[in-house]
């Protein structure tokens, strides 16, 4: 299906109508925001847009369409399929991802019993972040994370919303494919958050190559075992390491002959090596190549470092 057929069985008639009359190219909608009694928003072309009742443009909240409960409502009964029980796993955790690859959060009441999650309910407000693979942005990159036709360990920083994910992704389907004339190995991807294959039962909406197995919502250190036991990969690709568990387990799956490629936050160099979490692992001297993006940009490559911080491109 196409994004825009996606947006049409997801939102309700007059949502979806108001986005077509308002003329924008419905595939560089990069984000809906639905939040009942305020103003509809709309990401497009990294500029915020606010429709009114016309599906015009607006600048003032007080001339926009405002969302209604019903309409949270029923684009949340359309995501679920009309079956929320099925799906009260993912909701818990405070997202869904629906059929496209496209990715909802989710906010609410959470109902807490014996202090565990159990369910949100009284549902008010909707993310709706539609799916957008960029495909061969890392290509350029790729030829500077070898050293004598070995991967290298990778690490890409950035801060958040500059693109990390995306380049990964994309690393991760060439890496699996093959390119400039390197065959393709076995990627392991462990994508706990669902960000990476955006899988929908199970499948992945993006491409990430032939040799790809991922598991999808499983803690990272936990997946990379079994990945490692299982799969037998080349290459285990993580997004957004964060834990003293993460670096262990990557610290491990680097012995056993994994290359590691994973993505972290963070804004220079400096203070990815000043993290306390990397200290003592013994895995922060491991890394080979730190990709860095530049911050408040969309993928733009600050640089490329090797070990000793040496600028390569």
């Amino acid at each position: 299906m196409s994004k825009e057929q996606d947006l049409q069985r997801l939102l309700p008639e007059g949502i979806f109508g108001l986005i077509q009359k308002s003329g924008i190219v419905i595939d560089k909608l990069q984000e809906i925001r639905m939040n009942i009694g305020q103003p509809l928003l709309l990401q497009y072309g990294g500029r915020e847009l606010i429709l009114n009742e016309s599906g015009q443009r607006v600048k003032s909240s007080g001339q926009a369409h405002q969302v209604t409960p019903q309409e949270v409502h029923e684009t949340f009964e359309f995501m679920c399929c009309h079956s929320v029980y099925a799906h009260e796993e993912e909701i818990r955790q405070g997202f869904l991802t629906v059929e496209g690859g496209h990715r909802i959060g989710i906010a609410g009441q959470a109902v807490w019993e014996q202090g565990k999650l159990c369910r949100l309910k009284y549902i008010s407000a909707l993310n709706i972040r539609l799916a957008s693979q960029v495909l061969d942005c890392a290509h350029r990159i790729l030829p500077y994370l070898y050293e004598e036709d070995e991967f290298c360990h990778t690490l890409i920083i950035a801060a958040p919303c500059a693109g990390k994910t995306t380049l990964l992704r994309d690393c991760i389907r060439l890496l699996s494919d093959g390119c400039r004339d390197r065959a393709g190995v076995r990627v392991g991807v462990v994508d706990e958050r669902g960000e990476i294959g955006a899988c929908y039962r199970g499948v992945p909406q993006n491409r990430l190559g032939a040799r790809t197995d991922i598991l999808d919502r499983v803690p990272k250190a936990q997946g990379i075992s079994m990945l490692i036991r299982t799969m037998a990969p080349k290459i285990i690709a993580v997004d957004e390491i964060g834990s003293p568990q993460d670096m262990q387990a990557l610290a491990d799956a680097s012995l056993s002959g994994c290359k590691i490629l994973a993505t972290i936050h963070g804004g220079s160099l400096e203070e990815i090596f000043e993290k306390p979490m990397l200290w003592g692992k013994g895995f922060k001297e491991s890394f080979q190549r730190f990709v860095l993006l530049k911050s408040g940009s969309q993928g733009e490559i600050q640089g490329i470092y090797n070990q000793k911080k040496e600028c390569l491109w």
